[in-house]
């Protein structure tokens, strides 16, 4: 990654929130030819440094172009370019034929009309399964007052009644599985969750594991990333979430490991700041989690899953147990 760049924390988040539940089309530039495509795995990973990332299946056309690419730009697409969305998401078509372009960093080809355009350079790139995943630096954005494409053209609940309807016979349970959902210990919300997540982070696990991290560690890395102004104080009272706390041994480990600079005295009031190498690592780490993340969608489809997000959002906001710097968070 090269040298530091200025961009605006406040109007990025902005930006960033065009992307509630919208499509992308990534695009770079391959030689004297232009590539571009449409996704939907667009993901913010930090606000400092500006850092995005996406997902492109191996089995793609275009995924040589984007490995070897050393810039792409990610457009949020605004609500009335659909036809826009369907022409990227055709294989063979002439994509950007008759299109009024414009350029960026690296001559990658710009459309207009969109809601955001995030100039990224690759930073990182991650191998996730059957997907590789692109970490973006932020060189520049481009922030429209247009409303954006959502998926289907629908809200979340269209969504929830779509996928109601498309697996009304899948989700009928059968005898035995209403016995089991009788059982108030397994149909329990906290145990869903809780087995969930376990389930989730299997993966992660190994990650950590490999590079002899904890989940603590993992944790605080990912608070540093996303409130890395706050004090020591400030940041124990949001990972108590885990039902631990940030000791001096635990500063005093990811100093040894590299990845926080020396603070000297520990106190409430000090403000740990991520090295790059600490960076490094948790972009790798994202990497793993999104890929994790993308094992979901092989049982979930886009919309549901959007809507799995959204309630758990919800239900964050919601919690009395939920620290207010937490809630705060969910709706920036």
């Amino acid at each position: 990654m090269s040298g530091p760049v200025t961009i605006d924390s406040k109007q990025f988040r902005h930006a960033l929130g065009s992307f509630t539940t919208g499509v992308t089309v990534v695009t770079t530039r391959a030689g004297d030819q232009d590539v571009g495509l449409t996704a939907n795995s667009f993901n913010s990973v930090s606000l400092d440094p500006p850092l995005v990332l996406w997902s492109l299946a191996k089995t793609s056309n275009s995924l040589q172009a984007f490995v070897e690419a050393e810039h792409f730009t990610v457009h949020v697409l605004s609500a009335d370019q659909e036809t826009v969305s369907n022409r990227f998401a055709t294989r063979g078509a002439d994509k950007f034929g008759g299109l009024d372009l414009e350029r960026g960093p690296g001559d990658v080809p710009l459309l207009r009309g969109c809601t955001a355009r995030f100039h990224c350079r690759t930073a990182y790139r991650y191998e996730g399964g059957d997907h590789e995943i692109f970490v973006g630096e932020v060189v520049g954005f481009d922030h429209f007052p247009r409303p954006p494409l959502v998926f289907h053209g629908g809200t979340y609940g269209l969504l929830l009644e779509k996928a109601t309807h498309k697996r009304a016979a899948q989700l009928r349970p059968n005898a035995a599985e209403r016995e089991i959902a009788s059982n108030f210990s397994i149909d329990f919300l906290g145990y869903l969750l809780g087995v969930g997540y376990m389930q989730l982070l299997a993966k992660l696990r190994t990650e950590l594991q490999q590079r002899s991290l904890t989940t603590e560690l993992y944790w605080f890395l990912n608070l540093l990333a996303r409130f890395e102004q706050r004090s020591l104080g400030e940041l124990d009272s949001l990972f108590a979430v885990s039902g631990s706390h940030i000791t001096p041994q635990l500063i005093q480990a990811m100093v040894e490991r590299g990845l926080l600079h020396e603070t000297g005295a520990v106190t409430e009031h000090t403000s740990p700041k991520l090295t790059q190498e600490g960076r490094r690592v948790l972009i790798e780490l994202v990497a793993a989690a999104k890929s994790a993340e993308a094992d979901y969608e092989l049982c979930l489809d886009y919309g549901e899953m959007q809507v799995l997000k959204q309630l758990l959002r919800k239900l964050v906001r919601a919690s009395s147990a939920t620290p207010a710097g937490w809630r705060k968070s969910q709706q920036q």
